[in-house]
């Protein structure tokens, strides 16, 4: 086999792979023998130990050489990625990655290098980390049907939430803390603008509603706009505030919804007690249920653990002459706009405090065929504020629902919005 990067993850790839040589040979039927490394740059101290010999700055000529059967991914990133995987997968081999930008950009073309090379694409690590996620989505699941995907996806984002939460501190210093402690990048842009989740949404409602999904197509927030006030008003509800990718079939099953941004779940949900950078995924399916997967979602050990299981199950294929699960794309359902998504939200109104505001903001929210589930006034005077908790209703209309709240004379301003998510 190849390995193309030696960084935190293809480094624990190594590490493991020579620990582990004796019991990967047994499960496999013959040994996995590396047989080359591609780096950007030679002679650079590396955290594993490595024949300097296998090293090469070379990555297309590793990848298209007759003696390698198995390409293992992570470098990361759309090219020169992309490229070395088709390369790879055109010459025969199967590909192992972790790639989830590229899967959720230009999966396709991928799997269709794959599907014309007679080799396995396999990705488990690109979501979720050590987390086994997709293998039961694609696999186990496959004579079911899942209505609904709702998870963590993102360990730096769960970690700023968690810590907001927990202390009452501002997004500005749990982020702090959070690159501090090597959980956040020092330009943490993908992660708390949602970028990282969004990819990792994009495969994951693919293999949910075997139907093509790239990243584009998911609706994306962030949760840089997030407030330690909002943080303490969804405590005082007995709420939580998390990043969440939300997959989810409409109820005529003709489409589904995928989406990535803040909301408040009710403590009691399992997903509120995933703590610190840790992720969980919530799934709901017809007949199985639902199903709870809880783990480590990045770090080099725990994402080489999910390359190594790819490893051992492309390796077992080939031995076999066969080839794992293709793309299954049968479905083409459609991915509705985020403004038919059915949902709920909590909006809390800076307002006037005088008779007839309720009344008011009441009429509008009717207006928008938005119904009220509870309100609630706080404080008096310039401090007054309305905290209203809606029922379900198209983010379409909540949306005009708010443009309307902003016109009006007696409300300075729409103090929060946020949506709510599981507990219906």
């Amino acid at each position: 086999m190849a390995l193309l990067g030696c960084g935190v993850v293809g480094s624990q790839v190594i590490r493991l792979m020579h620990e582990q040589a004796g019991d990967l040979a047994a499960r496999i039927g013959a040994p996995l023998e590396l047989a080359g490394v591609a780096v950007r740059r030679l002679g650079r101290k590396r955290d594993v130990e490595i024949a300097p010999e296998l090293f090469t700055t070379d990555a297309e000529a590793l990848v298209t050489r007759d003696d390698i059967d198995i390409v293992v991914e992570v470098i990361g990133g759309i090219e020169p990625a992309r490229s070395l995987i088709v390369a790879a997968l055109a010459g025969g081999k199967s590909v192992v990655t972790a790639n989830k930008a590229l899967l959720a950009e230009d999966g396709a073309s991928l799997y269709e290098a794959a599907r014309r090379g007679n080799g396995d694409l396999y990705f488990e690590a690109s979501v979720a980390g050590a987390i086994p996620l997709l293998r039961p989505l694609r696999e186990s699941l496959a004579g079911d049907h899942v209505k609904r995907v709702l998870g963590i996806v993102n360990g730096t984002t769960n970690y700023i939430l968690d810590k907001m939460d927990t202390t009452g501190g501002s997004f500005t210093d749990a982020l702090e803390e959070a690159q501090t402690l090597g959980y956040a990048e020092a330009d943490p842009t993908a992660d708390i603008e949602g970028f990282d989740a969004a990819a990792k949404a994009a495969i994951l409602a693919g293999l949910a509603y075997h139907s093509r999904v790239t990243a584009a197509e998911v609706h994306r927030e962030g949760i840089t706009e997030i407030t330690a006030t909002d943080v303490a008003s969804a405590k005082d509800m007995g709420y939580v505030i998390k990043l969440l990718a939300i997959c989810a079939r409409s109820d005529d099953g003709r489409s589904f919804g995928v989406r990535v941004h803040p909301a408040m779940i009710p403590r009691s949900h399992p997903l509120a007690g995933v703590r610190e950078a840790y992720n969980a995924v919530f799934v709901e399916a017809e007949s199985a249920g639902q199903l709870m997967f809880y783990g480590k979602g990045a770090g080099g050990a725990p994402t080489a653990s999910a390359v190594l299981g790819d490893l051992v199950a492309v390796a077992r294929n080939r031995l076999a002459g066969t080839r794992g699960p293709d793309e299954s794309t049968y479905a083409d359902l459609a991915v509705h706009p985020m403004g038919e998504t059915v949902t709920r939200c909590h909006v809390a109104l800076d307002v006037a405090d005088k008779p007839g505001v309720l009344a008011r903001v009441a009429e509008l929210f009717a207006k928008h065929d938005v119904s009220i589930q509870t309100v609630r006034q706080e404080g008096h005077g310039d401090d007054a504020q309305l905290v209203i908790v809606t029922h379900r209703a198209t983010d379409a209309a909540l949306s005009a629902t708010m443009e309307g709240l902003r016109e009006l004379d007696i409300v300075r301003a729409v103090a929060s919005l946020m949506r709510v998510e599981g507990d219906d």
